[in-house]
């Protein structure tokens, strides 16, 4: 005879995280699911899937799923690229900060477990996250966002030697903690394609990807195979940004193109993906960022052009996209 239990054996892995209960009487199984951080196209998939594969078990007649979820309707939005060194993690510090100003709720998980970098970036004081329960509790940062990291759980330039499972396992830690009201959580992925990427794809579904990255072809190779994988993934691709575009000579003005330019728009076009903005090549950038002072905190030259991608960003969410 089928049992609650036997039912919840036969949910792939893929779903069974997000069930929570699984109650079976009658031919009637009732399926409770976590859809907390999920969009509403997300959401719904869930609840599909879960119907197909829980009316597919012999015994069961009538599929009911409810749906919990936080009061907020919490977007996540990965921030990716195919290659490191493009300034992705300075682009998500400067996107948050940016979309802070604008009055939005944001929080920002430093998905790159290796190689934390947004405490630096967003929480120079380094404070340490705690733990509420059994989820830990995101650090507010001076700037009105709320981090977690690894770099917030390890001593500073200590390795994290870890093999793929226990990446994921960190990763899940890091988002199914106490986000609380934030709208909006800004993924900061490692560079690449690997293991962190699938499991954020798989298991938390994001509402949509931002890649990023420079303008020379190099960098183009690296950043459409992100492309793509997002799109296998079904997550809608948000845009491209284009990072270190143009240096403007502190001495003379002069402007140049060490990376080329353009590159990322004329791809994002060929593509047929929203160009959402670029980022000069600027000495400011680096030396605030180094500093934890985020130039999008300031209405300087230099935060103006993360605050254009933010509004692109904003008009996308606004516009019920995810």
């Amino acid at each position: 005879m089928t049992s609650s239990e036997q039912i919840q054996q036969q949910i792939p892995s893929k779903l069974a995280g997000f069930v929570r209960s699984v109650r079976f009487k009658d031919g009637v199984a009732t399926v409770v699911a976590d859809a907390s951080g999920l969009g509403r196209a997300a959401a719904a998939e869930l609840q599909r899937e879960l119907e197909t594969h829980v009316g597919a078990v012999e015994g069961v007649a009538e599929v009911r799923v409810a749906l919990m979820a936080d009061r907020v309707a919490r977007r996540i939005v990965a921030v990716g690229s195919g290659k490191g060194g493009v300034g992705k993690s300075t682009l998500t510090a400067n996107l948050a900060v940016a979309l802070a100003r604008m009055g939005h709720k944001v929080g920002v998980v430093d998905a790159d477990i290796y190689g934390p970098s947004q405490v630096m970036l967003l929480d120079p004081a380094n404070q340490k996250a705690r733990a509420e329960g059994e989820k830990l509790v995101p650090v507010e940062s001076e700037f009105g966002v709320k981090l977690l990291s690894m770099g917030q759980l390890v001593q500073p330039g200590k390795a994290i030697a870890w093999r793929g499972p226990m990446t994921g396992n960190a990763l899940g830690q890091l988002m199914d903690a106490h986000w609380g009201e934030t709208e909006v959580l800004l993924v900061d992925l490692p560079p690449g394609t690997g293991d962190v990427q699938l499991t954020m794809l798989q298991k938390f579904k994001p509402a949509g990807a931002i890649v990023v990255s420079t303008p020379q072809d190099l960098a183009l190779i690296d950043a459409t195979r992100a492309l793509d994988l997002f799109r296998q993934a079904q997550v809608p691709v948000i845009g491209l940004v284009e990072n270190m575009a143009g240096y403007i000579c502190p001495h003379c003005g002069e402007v140049s193109d060490p990376f080329g330019q353009g590159g990322a728009e004329a791809a994002a076009r060929a593509m047929g993906e929203t160009f959402l903005g670029r980022v000069p090549l600027a000495m400011e950038i680096r030396v605030a960022s180094d500093a934890g002072q985020p130039p999008a905190a300031n209405d300087g030259p230099q935060g103006a052009a993360f605050a254009t991608i933010a509004a692109n960003l904003a008009s996308w969410l606004d516009s019920g996209q995810s």
